[in-house]
């Protein structure tokens, strides 16, 4: 038997294209809104203690039970979920799926005998790649078992958390990160499911989180086909939504840094972590956190065009200021007329919202007074009542001669 020899040239065709009926092309093969693609790999990266075991809990509950619980939709029913947890016990987990399904008030039915739990923790520990003297070295029975065994139970998606102990390769090691990364797209393309992959930030500290910033090597992230941000909630963003204290440690959002088969989404989405008591012990028992979808306030909310009359009306005397630390300051005037407590930080920050907004879109304006002083300062007035339609309710900026974007 002759060997083939790999320095031989190669036999090289160019294929021609032929044309199709664009109606004919299948559809994606999306399961879980456009985030969970069939034959793909998705990287979740999300700093510590930001609720990405709750959010994954979450996810797969809504798989399997094939309801939007989060917001994203389950395409063509019910899935079947394998969530392989590699750093808490299946006590654990099984605390934090109740607790879940006691908020969503899902029952057995509801989930029939499609969710898979596995705990690295309680033995099932999986790693499908090693630094062997050669480099990397690909545990490759574990993996074909693994194969099979998706293939086996036709599991839809599986959820391996976290990515760094599936594997004992150098994190740092951007040749062997790219082999365990594109193993793990092989074995979604093979077992036909989506593989998710729940990976760490580095740390940051209040910087954003975003693809690049995935702890260790780069070809993680070239490997995924999507990447899903998590961020807390920062001090500026609870100030401006009115959350205040600690506990905007209870919220976070998520974003889509990283899609290739998807339009790049628009806006992050927001999550709130809610505690659940399991019932299980004396005041409660265990209280385990729950991701709920949560939607930001807005300043405008019950805003009616009378408020902004009346603000005007108020200004119309020429005695409010610009400036936040002037008085009397226009802000005043906003709060009065709203019922709003300038003493509270939501409530100043949606006045100043109010304020900006109103000036931007002409509902208001800044002229150039004297003050008792005889000092030119800039005082806030009304503006025109012929502009007063929805756009200074709703934020819109009208630009001269055309319509504008949001302010």
């Amino acid at each position: 038997m002759i060997a083939h020899d790999p320095f031989a040239p190669p036999v090289i065709s160019a294929t021609p294209y032929d044309w199709c009926d664009p109606a004919s092309i299948p559809l994606r093969p999306w399961l879980y809104g456009n985030q969970l693609l069939r034959g793909s790999v998705a990287l979740v990266v999300a700093p510590g203690a930001t609720g990405k075991t709750a959010l994954m809990t979450g996810v797969a509950l809504s798989l399997a039970s094939g309801k939007p619980l989060l917001g994203r939709s389950v395409w063509g029913g019910p899935k079947r979920v394998w969530l392989w947890n590699l750093e808490d016990s299946g006590a654990e987990l099984a605390r934090g799926i109740q607790a879940a399904a006691l908020w969503w008030n899902l029952k057995p039915e509801d989930l029939g005998p499609r969710l898979y739990v596995d705990s690295g923790l309680d033995g099932a520990e999986l790693k499908v790649a090693l630094s062997g003297p050669d480099g990397c070295e690909i545990a490759t029975p574990l993996v074909e078992a693994l194969i099979a065994e998706l293939a086996e139970r036709e599991i839809d998606v599986l959820i391996i958390d976290p990515f760094v102990s599936s594997h004992g390769v150098q994190e740092n090691d951007n040749g062997a990160i790219d082999a365990v990364a594109k193993l793990w797209a092989r074995v979604a393309v093979r077992a036909r499911c989506a593989v998710v992959l729940v990976h760490h930030a580095r740390k940051l500290g209040e910087g954003e989180v975003n693809a690049e910033a995935a702890r260790g090597a780069v070809a993680l992230v070239a490997a995924a086909r999507s990447v899903v941000t998590l961020n807390r909630m920062t001090a500026a963003e609870a100030k401006r939504f009115g959350v205040e204290g600690e506990s905007r440690r209870r919220y976070f959002r998520i974003y889509d840094d990283k899609s290739n088969r998807a339009p790049p989404a628009e806006a992050s989405e927001w999550f709130q972590l809610e505690s659940v008591p399991l019932g299980n012990g004396e005041h409660g028992g265990d209280s385990l956190p729950v991701v709920v979808p949560w939607t930001p306030s807005d300043a405008f909310d019950e805003v009616s065009l009378g408020y902004l009359r009346t603000v005007q009306d108020v200004l119309a005397t020429g005695a409010y200021r610009v400036n936040s630390q002037a008085k009397p300051w226009a802000g005043e005037a906003v709060a009065q007329v709203m019922g709003l407590e300038l003493t509270r930080p939501a409530d100043m920050a949606r006045v100043k919202t109010l304020l900006r907004t109103w000036t931007d879109n002409g509902a208001l304006r800044i002229e150039l007074k004297k003050d008792t002083k005889s000092k030119p300062r800039p005082f806030l007035l009304p503006g025109e009542r012929a502009d007063l339609r929805d756009p200074p309710l709703c934020g819109t900026v009208v630009a001269k001669g055309g319509e504008g974007g949001t302010g």
